[in-house]
């Protein structure tokens, strides 16, 4: 019988390896595959003793510890639906997504138990609502709370099996980078559809002999299902991290003996000034990297220095998430993520959903058995009847399948009529010496439109960076892709997987035009 429950491959590895470790924490708690079914089964039996039932949701605001994978697994072995969310966010935002979701149980640790009272404060005083039961681990509970040893059952009550695979697992946010974010509705048949597409790549990602490193995080859909649903697939060993500092995940990588490491691009800039990388990078075999694009030099210099292979993919939240990968290339091609995983489909279309063909750009649309049911709560927005799903990214694809990114597709600025792909810019202001990092969005403008402003960060102090960029842009860039503006700032705003945010920097502008800063 097929799988219908990620929680099962659980069950499956404490039945033939049950002394092997499953899991380990950086300050070296562990648990074995028996242990952790013992766990996932004692929750998911408590969470019925406590009331909740199949269908509701129950959010997980933690950080990467081993409390955070035996809740997940618990509620999704309940066939609740499990919500995982950033422990880092504004209690306004959390208040926001436990309304939006209507969830009845919050689990939450001593780093972020104060931000979810304080939500929970806002949700009574702006509405009527029921509020959830707080459960709380890593300190004591405050009155009303419940800890989350109350939480597991002292007798294991067998829940039947999941019926049907396309029940509702997970509702994980994306981030939103125009409006507010919504929540996207993965299925269990989703999730054990991408882990079953990750683990059919040649050569394999991942053995059940390998220490795999743990640091993204698991509240994002790349450590979510990716990472932690690779490993519970292959029955390798999770080295979870709960923060992240560039030197100690390095000396972690050695200590344990890491031989997968999945990063976020980021994670590159910190590692590659280190004298000492190819030694410190000792037990590892292969770097994966997702969630947004790395640039080809890093890749190159990254693999002269440790003769480490770097593959990376693309992916998103509504495909749970690996879409391709460089694994899956006929040869490496620079500046490309890849070709589609086995039992993915791509394809190009153009503004009136028309297919293209050759190498133009055009709008990338997914199909596969792992993407999502639409957003939360009606299902709206989901793949088209055909099974296509029109993600918000431009590409083109290659004569022999790879896919390489333009852009974002409401990203794209139109100038007097013509498109300005934002990556294009930001790459020639990258030429500029003295540039360390550059975003590029689009405002309006009376006369054209829209117009280009780049935002740029310096490598080191340089007096009148902003007149070299703009002299280099003249040269490099057709008139209406030339930014309007230039402003040189400290720093970019980035979500936690490295992306620039963009939605901040349109804010920004906004304010600017409404005279609300200098």
């Amino acid at each position: 019988m097929p799988r219908t429950d990620i929680s099962a491959l659980v069950a499956e590895a404490a039945a033939d390896v049950p002394d092997r470790q499953a899991l380990v924490e950086s300050g070296g708690r562990t648990l074995t595959w028996l242990r952790l079914e013992d766990e996932v089964a004692r929750i998911a039996t408590g969470l019925g003793a406590h009331g909740v039932r199949a269908g509701q949701r129950v959010m997980l605001v933690l950080g990467n510890r081993i409390e955070f994978v035996t809740t997940y697994l618990g509620v999704l072995r309940a066939q609740v639906v499990a919500v995982p969310v950033n422990p880092r966010s504004t209690s306004g935002e959390l208040a926001r997504m436990i309304a939006d979701s209507g969830t009845r149980l919050v689990v939450t640790d001593e780093t972020a138990v104060e931000v979810v009272r304080a939500a929970l404060a806002e949700l009574t005083e702006l509405a009527d609502l029921a509020a959830p039961t707080v459960v709380v681990t890593g300190t004591e509970p405050g009155p009303g709370e419940v800890p989350l040893d109350a939480l597991r059952a002292e007798g294991v009550r067998p829940v039947p099996p999941l019926p049907d695979a396309e029940k509702l697992a997970a509702l994980l946010y994306t981030s939103g980078t125009s409006g507010r974010p919504r929540a996207a509705m993965l299925s269990h048949r989703a999730l054990l559809a991408n882990i079953e597409q990750v683990a059919a790549v040649e050569p394999p990602m991942m053995h059940g002999d390998d220490v795999v490193l743990g640091v993204l995080p698991l509240f994002h859909v790349y450590g979510l299902n990716a990472v932690l649903g690779g490993v519970l697939r292959h029955r390798a060993r999770l080295l979870l991290v709960e923060h992240y500092d560039p030197q100690a995940v390095l000396d972690l990588i050695d200590d344990e003996a890491c031989s997968v490491v999945p990063i976020a691009p980021p994670v590159f800039a910190h590692w590659l000034p280190d004298e000492h990388l190819r030694e410190r990078l000792g037990p590892v075999r292969l770097v994966l990297s997702g969630s947004a694009p790395l640039e080809p030099e890093v890749i190159e210099r990254f693999t002269e220095i440790t003769e480490i292979p770097v593959h990376q993919g693309y992916g998103l939240t509504e495909a749970a998430p690996v879409v391709t990968s460089t694994l899956c290339s006929h040869e490496p091609r620079v500046g490309s993520v890849g070709a589609a995983l086995p039992g993915i489909e791509l394809r190009l279309v153009d503004e009136t959903w028309g297919q293209l063909e050759g190498e133009d750009p055009g709008r990338i649309q997914v199909r596969g058995d792992n993407l999502f049911s639409g957003y939360w709560p009606d299902g709206a927005d989901g793949p088209d009847a055909d099974g296509w799903y029109a993600t918000g990214d431009v590409g083109f694809l290659d004569a022999s399948g790879d896919l390489f990114l333009v852009d974002r597709v409401k990203e794209l600025v139109i100038v007097s009529g013509f498109n300005v792909y934002p990556t294009e810019v930001e790459d020639v202001i990258r030429e500029v010496d003295g540039v360390a990092e550059a975003a590029v969005i689009g405002v309006p403008d009376a006369e054209t439109g829209e117009a280009v402003v780049a935002y740029v960060v310096a490598s080191r102090p340089v007096t009148h960076l902003e007149e070299a960029v703009r002299a280099h842009a003249i040269v490099r860039l057709a008139r209406f892709k030339q930014p309007s503006r230039i402003v040189v700032v400290d720093e970019l705003p980035l979500t936690v997987t490295g992306k620039v945010q963009k939605g901040r920097l349109r804010g920004l502008e906004r304010r600017r035009t409404q005279g609300l800063l200098e």
